[in-house]
């Protein structure tokens, strides 16, 4: 089986969808005006699950962490 970009990024994927949904909150909250620390909040969610999406997406593809623990 071939393994290609498209195959790795699927729509629908729950990983994914939890990391658009995160970034949708963070947007409404800033369009709510909530609190800073709220925003905050929100923001760093979305981007540690954007960020996982990434590694979850390059270890499919076969690359390696440069960081080995």
């Amino acid at each position: 089986m071939k393994r290609t970009l498209e195959a790795m990024i699927m729509p629908g994927d729950p990983l994914m969808t939890q990391a658009i949904d995160a970034m949708k909150r963070y947007h409404q909250a800033q369009e709510a005006g909530l609190s800073e620390e709220e925003v905050e909040s929100l923001r760093l969610e979305a981007k540690h699950l954007f960020a996982t999406v990434g590694e979850y997406q390059l270890a499919a593809l076969g690359y390696q962490p440069l960081t080995r623990h």
